[in-house]
């Protein structure tokens, strides 16, 4: 059964609470709606080396990943920004490799929302020629 949106933005926005983000105080929740219709969420982690900080996008698919997902449907993102963030680049490119075509639902806590197809987002994105590919 299939998640709604309504269900993924709320995932995403309880997901929020848990960041960590001492030093940015940037606070994100992600939550994606897997191949079999779970949602699976996360959070921002930040580390006082900027670097390895991990985003919230990131989290939730790694989630998913370890409980055996490979494919994700669609991924809501929620942040405290003037209006709805998407994901940054790097997001972009790692969750390209889970659904080029995936719906990416941003919402702000305002409720402003932007809706739009990873592969939008992320034109001509970075493939191995030799990478299998998976039915989506």
């Amino acid at each position: 059964m299939a998640a709604t949106r309504p269900q993924l933005i709320a995932a995403a926005l309880a997901a929020r609470k848990s960041a960590y983000a001492p030093y940015s105080q940037f606070r994100v929740g992600a939550a994606v709606e897997t191949s079999d219709g779970r949602i699976v969420t996360g959070c921002n982690v930040e580390n006082a080396s900027y670097g390895l900080a991990i985003c919230a996008e990131r989290a939730a698919v790694c989630r998913a990943v370890a409980g055996g997902v490979q494919v994700i449907r669609r991924l809501a993102v929620v942040a405290d920004y003037p209006t709805p963030c998407p994901p940054c680049g790097a997001c972009r490119q790692f969750l390209h490799e889970f659904n080029p075509r995936m719906e990416i639902i941003m919402v702000n806590l305002k409720g402003a929302r932007s809706t739009a197809r990873l592969d939008r987002l992320l034109p001509r994105a970075f493939v191995l020629s030799r990478h299998r590919q998976r039915k989506i």
